[in-house]
């Protein structure tokens, strides 16, 4: 049976969305990662859900290309509102988000970044402010949770750091209970930040939502950021901006590239 689906991407980082609000759809996992395939599949960073929920104008279910489920997913919650239209709430596994559509993209409330070591989570009690740990040059990153979890480093040059290489042995390390994604970042000025991201369960990818607001939520706690950060991606830039309740909105854009059919019992 065939199904219609988007695809859409936020500065280069790309989705499969699925509309499932008029008729529910499930995926497994196996399926998932068929359709993320680049050479045999329609290819995407994330998968998206969007269906109906009772407690918000609509839900959103995340899955990396690997065919793992996630909490949350900043550049996919923006191409959701944009989508969506207008003011609107998304349910997420994280928690409800309110989100504002925008010409050309959308702006999201993130909630206020978690920093208790069992909200990011670790394996045990650590200072999340700087962690006493280091994997080769890289060394005591700041840890946070933005409904997933990201250790973030700060570095002289993002773009010297071989992350395809250190930042899977980061993600798999035995510290992280859910694995983990891993930030380079610099701040060439307090309002403007350069980022790079391995993404867990996708690797690097041109951009990453919930990366940089966990790097402006930790260089805002280490008192290195102002309250409204450019964050500068592989993909192009968002902006990040800390209300006085102590949420970080995150703006950017989220297009529509192509709409398409596909028969997904091809790929159960």
């Amino acid at each position: 049976m065939s199904h219609t689906f988007l695809k859409m991407h936020g500065l280069g980082n790309d989705f499969i969305v699925f509309d499932a609000r008029a008729e529910p759809l499930d995926l497994s996992s196996a399926a998932v990662r068929r359709l993320a395939d680049r050479r045999t599949g329609i290819g995407c960073d994330q998968l998206i859900i969007v269906d109906a929920s009772a407690v918000a104008s609509v839900r959103a279910r995340f899955w990396n290309c690997d065919g793992e489920p996630v909490a949350a997913c900043g550049n996919g919650t923006r191409a959701v509102a944009a989508l969506v239209g207008g003011n609107t709430s998304i349910e997420t596994a994280g928690g409800i988000l309110g989100a504002t559509a925008l010409a050309g993209g959308a702006s999201v409330d993130m909630g206020a970044p978690r920093f208790g070591w069992d909200e990011v989570p670790l394996a045990y009690p650590m200072d999340t402010l700087a962690l006493p740990l280091a994997w080769e040059t890289l060394a005591s990153p700041g840890a946070a949770s933005i409904g997933n979890p990201h250790v973030v480093f700060f570095v002289a040059d993002p773009y010297a750091i071989d992350l395809a290489a250190i930042g899977p042995v980061i993600e798999h390390d035995l510290v992280f209970p859910e694995r983990v994604n891993v930030g380079v970042a610099a701040l060439p000025r307090r309002d403007h930040m350069v980022l790079r991201v391995w993404e867990r369960g996708a690797g690097l990818t041109r951009a990453c939502g919930t990366g940089a607001v966990a790097a402006v939520a930790i260089a805002q706690r280490r008192g290195l950021a102002d309250v409204r950060v450019t964050v500068s991606l592989p993909g192009g830039d968002l902006v990040v901006t800390r209300n006085d309740n102590g949420h970080l909105v995150m703006t950017g854009p989220a297009v529509i590239a192509f709409q398409g059919t596909v028969d997904l019992e091809a790929y159960q």
